[in-house]
């Protein structure tokens, strides 16, 4: 199996490398592991959805409607 670092997952999924590191600590990248101070991140991984975004006025109403 190969790994890529945080700064390389950040590269390839547009988002910072900063943000990687946040997503690997709180456990959301599957087979995500810590080597020394770096993070080893296997190759095939896909960017986990962000729960930090909020749903938007029209997405809240469509779903009351429901």
């Amino acid at each position: 199996m190969e790994f890529m670092t945080a700064s390389k997952a950040a590269e390839l999924w547009h988002i910072s490398q900063r943000r990687v590191q946040v997503l690997c600590a709180e456990g959301r990248i599957p087979g995500v592991f810590k080597l020394g101070d770096a993070w080893a991140i296997p190759s095939d991984s896909s960017k986990p959805s962000d729960s930090r975004l909020k749903k938007t006025k029209k997405e809240q109403t469509e779903n009351e409607c429901d």
